[in-house]
Order: structure tokens, then sequence, then C-alpha cells
């Protein structure tokens, strides 16, 4: 059973409330993980790069015809820009990623021979990283503490009070001071996917969610504590 939680002393989380927060979120996915499907760190660059404003479902859709065909930047600048964009043509905003991917693809091939860098510099300077994907890339990849803030994990942070902010920047470096070391690796996945599966934008399932007595959020859905 859970401790309780300690007195709320005003509309954000106190520093034992987001230990406790997170060590729930932890018991139930003690090694949280990306859903987007990769085997290696190309694989996943790219798929981050063509889940902008599309589902990780439909990305994996996508990458399951195109991998087993090119998964190398250089196989993918031999299969050329039209080919690309049949392959994700199921994928919003295809047209401009597949324009995007043979960039990266070319730059990764004549300045990093080939190999996705660990430099957040390097990564963002590749077209379609911004931020938001080199953050993932150097989290999931690379084991760096590093937090994508999307909107899942934007709407948890200000909702429960965990690290609110007015913008994804404000809020990725207030939960990159206020989340202990301990579980900075894991802290990006375990807030997406609560956001994605229990901390819902329209109809957040607060009755079944296992944080309901830390989080901050007023309107709570029916039967919560």
């Amino acid at each position: 059973m859970h401790t309780a939680a300690p007195k709320r002393r005003g509309p954000t989380m106190t520093r034992a409330e987001i230990h406790e927060f997170l060590s729930r979120l932890r018991e139930i996915d003690p090694e949280p993980t990306t859903e987007l499907e990769y085997t290696t760190p190309f694989e996943l660059l790219i798929a981050v790069i063509l889940s902008a404003q599309a589902t990780d479902v439909g990305v994996n859709k996508a990458t399951r015809r195109l991998y087993p065909v090119t998964n190398t930047p250089q196989a993918i600048l031999d299969l050329g820009e039209d080919a690309l964009k049949r392959h994700i043509s199921t994928i919003g905003l295809f047209n401009a990623k597949a324009k995007n991917v043979i960039a990266a693809c070319r730059i990764l091939v004549e300045q990093h021979g080939g190999v996705v860098p660990n430099d957040r510099a390097a990564l963002e300077a590749l077209p379609g990283v911004g931020r938001k994907t080199a953050n993932v890339v150097l989290n999931t990849v690379f084991g760096e503490p590093a937090i994508a803030v999307d909107t899942h994990i934007f709407r948890v942070s200000n909702r429960t009070g965990l690290a609110p902010g007015k913008d994804v920047r404000a809020v990725e470096d207030r939960l990159m001071r206020v989340i202990p070391e301990e579980f900075l690796l894991g802290a990006h996945h375990w807030l997406i996917l609560h956001g994605r599966y229990t901390c819902k934008a329209r109809k957040p399932d607060c009755p079944k969610c296992v944080v309901r007595d830390l989080c901050r959020f007023k309107e709570k859905t029916v039967g919560t504590v």
C-alpha cells in the first residue's frame, strides 16, 4: 500500500510529493521506453522525425514497411525522395517529412560517416530535428537524462502541479530542476505514457490513476479521492 501523501502546501507539488509521484510511476513500469519501434539509433531518429503530429501507432505501421527495405542513411538516399514518400504516405505531412529525412541522411553520410551523433547541437542541425526530437534520441539511445516535452508531458506537468510552465521549454527546464536524479532517465517515458493512457486530454482516467491523491487537478473525473 502506498504511503499517505504529504500535506498539500500549494498549487505545485513539494519535493517529497514529486519523489512519491515518480516512485509510483516507476513501480508500475520499472524499465520504461518509447513505443516507437526501432533496432538502431538511426531507425529511432527517423521514427521520431516521422512522429511529428502523428501517432506512434501510425509511425510504426509505416516503418514496418520501410525498414525491411532500407534502414541506413545511405540506403535511404539510394531509395530517393519519391520512393520514400510512397513508403510513408500514410503519415501526416509525409511530403515535408520525406524531404527532411533525405536532407538529414545526406548530412549524416557527409558529415558523420552515416552514424547518428551523440551531440545535441549536431542532432539539432539535422533537418526535421528540433530540441524535442534531439532529447528523445539523447535519452532513449544514449542514456542521457533529457526530457522531450510533448503535448502529453506538457499537460501532465501543468495539470498535476509537477512542473507548471507557460511553454514547453519552461516545463522542460523546471522538470530538469525538480526531478530527483534517480528518476531523470525514466521520467521522459513515464510522463508520456501517463499522459497518453491515464491523464488524457479530454477525459482523464482519474479513478484509476495511481497518483491521483498527489495531483493538483481541480476537475478530476468522478470517483477519485
